[in-house]
This record gives C-alpha cells, sequence and structure tokens, in this order.
C-alpha cells in the first residue's frame, strides 16, 4: 500500500513533471494510488501526494474511477464554494470556491488523449487534484475563517456512527501543528 504525504512534505509544494511515456509502470501506479485512496476513504489523490512528482491524479464519485494523465483544464463555468478536505491534511477541512463544471483534456492510462466534462463534486474533486500538480494545497484557497478540524466524539449517534464535532483553527494553527509532527512533538 502506498503511504499517502502529509504537509510540510516539500513534494506537495513541487510543480509535478508530465508523463511522457504510457508504461506498465504508470498503470501499476494509477491501481495503487485507487488503492491507497480508497483505503484513506477520500475521492481523489494525486501522484505527489505518493511521492512521485509526475502529473497523474485519480479520482472517484459515484462509484465510477477516472484516471487523468497530464490533465490540464481547458474550459470552466459557475462558482460552487462547498467544503473541501485532504488526505494529506488527515481531518482538517475548510470552504473552498471553485467552478461549478470543468472541461479537462488529458490521457488515459492506455495513453488515449480524453476529454471529460465535470460537474459538481467531481469537477471540485478534479479542480482539487490539478492544484497538487501544480503545488497548490487546499489550505491556499480555503476562505481561512472557513478552516477546522473534524474532531470524533466518544459517543456515537442512534444509528451507532461517530459522531464528529468542528473545532474552528488557523492556518498558522494548522503549519504549527504539522511542523510539530514533523518534529515528532
Amino acid at each position: 500500500m502506498l503511504d499517502i504525504v502529509l504537509y510540510g512534505d516539500p513534494i506537495l509544494r513541487r510543480r509535478a513533471k508530465p508523463v511522457k511515456s504510457f508504461t506498465g509502470r504508470t498503470r501499476t501506479l494509477i491501481k495503487r494510488m485507487l488503492e491507497a485512496m480508497k483505503a484513506a476513504k477520500g475521492i481523489g489523490l494525486a501522484a505527489p501526494q505518493v511521492g512521485v512528482s509526475e502529473r497523474i491524479i485519480v479520482i472517484s464519485t459515484n462509484g465510477e474511477d477516472l484516471a487523468l494523465i497530464n490533465p490540464r483544464i481547458v474550459g470552466q463555468e459557475g462558482r460552487q464554494v462547498d467544503i473541501e478536505g485532504c488526505l494529506s491534511f488527515p481531518g482538517l477541512q475548510g470552504e473552498v470556491p471553485r467552478s461549478r463544471q470543468v472541461v479537462v483534456e488529458a490521457f488515459n492510462p492506455l495513453g488515449r488523449s480524453v476529454r471529460v466534462t465535470a460537474e459538481g463534486l467531481r469537477a471540485r474533486a478534479i479542480q482539487h487534484e490539478i492544484d497538487h500538480l501544480n503545488g497548490v494545497l487546499f489550505i491556499d484557497r480555503a476562505r481561512e475563517d472557513s478552516l477546522h478540524w473534524l474532531v470524533r466524539e466518544k459517543e456515537r449517534d442512534e444509528e451507532g456512527k461517530p459522531r464528529y464535532r468542528k473545532v474552528r483553527t488557523t492556518l498558522e494553527e494548522v503549519e504549527e501543528f504539522y511542523r510539530r509532527m514533523r518534529e515528532g512533538n
């Protein structure tokens, strides 16, 4: 299983390199990225988040997996603001404005050119993951006054599901938390 890189790792701030050849290694990486993303209960993952500086993203929404290589947004329209999280920031969320619809040109895992039009959550996930390829993180776009940690409560709800509460935070507190984590404090 691939490990997901956490905030503070320099690879998350670098622009990923284009994929030049579509090999079995690329397809294996995509398969392993999908496995890691699903194991972490995410809906999107970019190669830099698993320590690979290549322009590859995977998305899984509504039971449909999508892998895009060298994706680029060629059209967008509308605006939406919604809560986002990120597997490189476990438990952190914030409101992020994004385009409501995007059109993306990319290559599929076999090296064939594809054009994808996405709306709503799928469009949001694609934009989030393409940002990762450019060294841009969701905290860079989030409304700072909306940042919060989701903290799991001890009690469960009536159906036995975990309860969570939101704990407001600031960007400075987030950076301090991850700095201390890296230092082992």
